[in-house]
């Protein structure tokens, strides 16, 4: 079933805008892909056994897809509430059966959004389409899942933190974001970056494909290639620093900028105070 999906998606995904027409085989792909997606039976990226994630290219295309074919409807719930979105891209709508914890508050979680059991979301969060979630991680107040970002299990996505979505282009790797991973506050996470299981990212830590990660336990700078991405080694430490500019107007002026730097690997003592949330859950 899902080659069939895959097949039907690529041509449907390879017309020409114009040529693409919303009829009864458009319409039942579309449903097709928020079911899968819902589920868990597709994502946007896996992890292979030896570790590597590969990119399902043909699943952020059924999400294109969905952009592509859905018409603009007016979705509001009262008059002070209003509301204009696809009618491909409505919200999802939870049942006790899925045992997700979404407090009120104010979430908003997208159709085509994947959140396993044991879920937490603090109010207000936002989970977008495609974002994959999974067992027992907690989404904090004001954090944002960015679209088809992969999160794994028991991971804290802190308050205000930020998951950055990358659908496009359609091969590009998304954020991701591995089991037992510690997102402290206003942190920020974007353009494909790879967090290893049991990271620790201290408040207000931002990466990017550009940041440069200076390792002070390996003595180490960790970079994105052309060829992979900027990964967080597992265990590892980080914190929001900052390095010196070593231009004659910079060393004048005092300038620095901000620099993250992995201080230390998880310890016992890194391990009980991330475990402190466990009573919440």
């Amino acid at each position: 079933m899902m080659h069939e999906l895959q097949h039907t998606v690529e041509q449907l995904f390879a017309l020409p805008p114009h040529e693409l027409q919303y009829d009864g085989r458009t319409a039942h792909t579309c449903a097709t892909i928020l079911d899968a997606l819902n589920s868990g039976a597709i994502r946007a990226a896996t992890r292979n056994d030896d570790g590597a994630w590969v990119v399902h290219a043909w699943v952020k295309q059924g999400i294109l897809l969905l952009f592509r074919a859905g018409r603009l409807e007016d979705m509001s719930t009262d008059e002070n509430f209003r509301f204009f979105d696809k009618d491909t891209l409505r919200t999802r709508a939870f049942t006790l059966d899925d045992k997700v914890r979404i407090v009120p508050g104010g979430t908003t979680i997208r159709n085509g959004a994947y959140l396993a059991h044991g879920v937490i979301c603090m109010p207000p969060a936002y989970v977008n389409i495609g974002a994959h979630v999974g067992e027992g991680t907690m989404i904090d107040s004001h954090a944002l899942v960015g679209t088809c970002a992969q999160i794994g299990a028991r991971v804290h996505i802190s308050a205000a933190a930020q998951i950055g979505g990358v659908l496009e282009p359609a091969g590009a790797r998304p954020v991701i974001i591995e089991d037992d991973v510690m997102v402290g506050g206003n942190c920020g996470v974007y353009e494909g970056v790879v967090i290893r299981s049991r990271a620790v990212l201290g408040s207000g830590v931002v990466l990017n494909a550009s940041t440069p990660v200076y390792d002070l336990v390996h003595e180490t700078i960790h970079r994105s290639m052309p060829d992979r991405p900027l990964e967080i080694p597992e265990g590892a430490v980080v914190i929001a620093g900052s390095r010196a500019v070593a231009s004659p107007f910079g060393a004048q002026h005092g300038l620095s900028m901000s620099t993250p730097l992995i201080v230390k690997y998880r310890d016992e003592k890194t391990d009980a105070r991330t475990a402190l949330e466990a009573a919440l859950r």
